[in-house]
C-alpha cells in the first residue's frame, strides 16, 4: 500500500506543478502581447526597491490594521512552506517527518509553524469580517460585485481550511506518538512541539490508533492536495500577486512620479522644429527607412507596454488606489482599480482567443469603449495618488495617459473645454482667451 500511496502522490505532484507551469506560460505569453519596454537600468536600486516593497511590505503598513494582518498571513505562508517541503519529501520517499532528524531545531520549527498557522487563521477571519461585515467603502465598489467579491472570500475560506487541516494533522500525529503507534513514535521522544494542536487532544482521547491514522492521513492528503489546488487557483484569482508582486516592483518606474514619458516620434518633430539649421523638407538619409508612423497612445492592450500588462495581472484589487483617488471621492466614474481589472479582463479575453485559434483574430472589441469608458479617462486629475497608494508598484495612471493620448492625437476627441484650452495655449501662450499683451491688465485695475 505504501508504494501505491507514493505513486499516487508523485502523480498528483507532477500534475499540479505541470498545470501550474502551463498557466504561468500563458501569463508570460499574454504579457508579451504588449510592447517591449527597457527596464534593465539600475539593477541594484531595483533589487533594493523589490526587497523593501515586495518582500518587506513597506507600503502595506501605511494602513496599520490591514498591513499588520497582511504581514502575519504573508510571513505565515512563507515559513509554513518549509513544512510543505517536508510533506513533499515524505510523500515521494514514503518517510514520515523526515526533518525530525534535526532534533531540537525541528521542535522549534513545528512550534513556530503552529503559532503562525493560528495567527494566519485569526488574521484570515479578521480579513473576512472587514470584507463582509464591516462596510469598508473600498470593498463596496461596483467593480467588486460578483466574481471579484466571491474570489476574495473563496481564498479566505480556503486558507482557513488549510490551517485547520494542518493543526488537525499535527494533533492526530501527536496523539499517535503519545500512544506509541508504529511509524509515529520514536525512542528519541516526541518529534516536534505542538503548542496549538495539543488543545485538540481531548477530542481524540479514546480513539483507536487505526482511527487516528485515518484522521492524520486524511488531513495530510487533503492539506497537500489543497496546496496544489491553491497553487493552480492563483491563475484564475487576484492572488496571482503572491508571485508577480516581485517582478512587478522590480520593473516599476524609478523616475519621480511627476515625470511623464515623451513620445519619441513627437520629440523628434519638436527638435526638428526648434533646430534653426534643420531642413524640414530634406529627404531621409540614404538607407534610412522612416517606416510607418507609430500609433499615438493606446486603444487596446497591444498598444500598452509589457510592464503595464504585468501590472494588470499583479493587481490585488485591494482598492487603496481607488480610495485615494480624488475623482472617485467626488463621485466620478473613475476607479483606478477598475482600470487595472478591465485591462486584465481584456488581456484574458485575447488570451482565450489565442488558446482557441492558435493566434489572435480580431473580435471587434478593444480596451477603449468596450471596457474602459472615455468618461473614466477624462475624470483623472493625473495627481499620482493611485500610484503612490499601490502596495505593489502598479501604475494605473500610465494606462490612463496612454489612452487619453490616443483620444487626442488619433481621434481628436478631447473634451471641448480641453480643446479650447489647448487652442488658447497655441495662440496666446496661456489657457485663457486673452491676448498676451493684455495679460497684465488686471494689475492696473483699482
Amino acid at each position: 500500500m505504501q508504494i501505491v500511496a507514493q505513486i499516487l502522490f508523485v502523480i498528483a505532484l507532477v500534475a499540479g506543478i505541470g498545470f501550474f507551469a502551463r498557466n504561468i506560460k500563458r501569463v508570460i505569453r499574454n504579457v508579451k502581447l504588449g510592447k517591449e519596454v527597457d527596464r534593465s537600468d539600475n539593477p541594484g536600486e531595483r533589487f533594493a526597491k523589490m526587497a523593501r516593497v515586495a518582500m518587506g511590505q513597506s507600503k502595506m503598513v501605511k494602513r496599520p490594521i490591514a498591513g499588520i494582518l497582511h504581514i502575519i498571513v504573508y510571513v505565515g505562508f512563507i515559513i509554513i512552506n518549509i513544512e510543505v517541503l517536508e510533506i513533499i519529501i515524505d510523500g515521494i520517499f514514503g518517510t514520515h517527518r523526515i526533518f525530525s532528524v534535526l532534533g531540537g531545531f525541528y521542535d522549534v520549527l513545528i512550534f513556530s509553524f503552529e503559532i503562525l498557522a493560528f495567527l494566519v487563521f485569526v488574521g484570515v477571519i479578521l480579513f473576512w469580517i472587514r470584507r463582509n461585515v464591516i462596510n469598508i467603502k473600498r470593498f463596496l465598489s461596483r467593480e467588486l460585485k460578483g466574481w471579484p467579491k466571491n474570489d476574495a472570500n473563496y481564498i479566505l475560506y480556503f486558507e482557513m481550511v488549510l490551517m485547520i487541516l494542518f493543526i488537525t494533522m499535527n494533533a492526530a500525529d501527536y496523539q499517535l506518538q503519545l500512544n506509541g503507534a508504529d511509524d509515529y513514535a520514536s525512542v528519541a521522544g516526541i518529534k516536534g512541539s505542538f503548542p496549538v494542536s495539543q488543545y485538540l487532544l481531548p477530542l481524540m482521547d479514546g480513539l483507536s490508533n487505526t482511527t487516528l491514522i485515518i484522521i492524520e492521513r486524511a488531513a495530510w492528503w487533503l492539506h497537500i492536495l489543497g496546496i496544489l489546488f491553491f497553487l493552480n487557483y492563483l491563475y484564475y484569482s487576484k492572488h496571482l500577486h503572491i508571485i508577480l508582486a516581485f517582478p512587478n516592483v522590480y520593473l516599476s518606474k524609478l523616475v519621480p512620479q511627476g515625470e511623464f514619458d515623451n513620445l519619441e516620434s513627437v520629440k523628434k518633430e519638436v527638435e526638428l522644429m526648434m533646430d534653426p539649421n534643420a531642413d524640414p523638407f530634406a529627404a531621409p538619409a540614404e538607407g534610412e527607412d522612416e517606416g510607418e508612423p507609430d500609433k499615438f497612445g493606446a486603444s487596446d492592450i497591444f498598444d500598452l507596454n509589457q510592464v503595464q500588462l504585468l501590472n494588470s495581472y499583479t493587481c490585488t484589487e485591494c482598492g487603496r488606489c481607488t480610495s485615494e483617488c480624488p475623482a472617485n471621492q467626488t463621485g466620478k466614474k473613475l476607479s483606478p482599480r477598475k482600470i487595472m481589472m478591465d485591462t486584465r479582463d481584456r488581456v484574458e479575453e485575447v488570451g482565450e482567443i489565442i488558446n482557441k485559434n492558435g493566434k489572435f483574430e480580431d473580435d471587434g472589441k478593444k480596451l477603449l469603449d468596450d471596457y474602459i469608458l472615455r468618461e473614466e479617462l477624462w475624470a483623472c486629475t493625473t495627481c499620482n495618488a493611485c500610484v503612490e497608494a499601490c502596495p505593489v508598484g502598479i501604475d494605473p495612471l500610465s494606462i490612463i495617459l496612454d489612452m487619453r493620448r490616443y483620444l487626442v492625437m488619433e481621434e481628436s476627441a478631447a473634451p471641448n473645454e480641453l480643446a479650447i484650452a489647448m487652442t488658447n495655449i497655441e495662440n496666446n501662450g496661456a489657457p485663457w482667451p486673452y491676448n498676451q499683451m493684455d495679460r497684465l491688465n488686471w494689475a492696473e485695475e483699482k
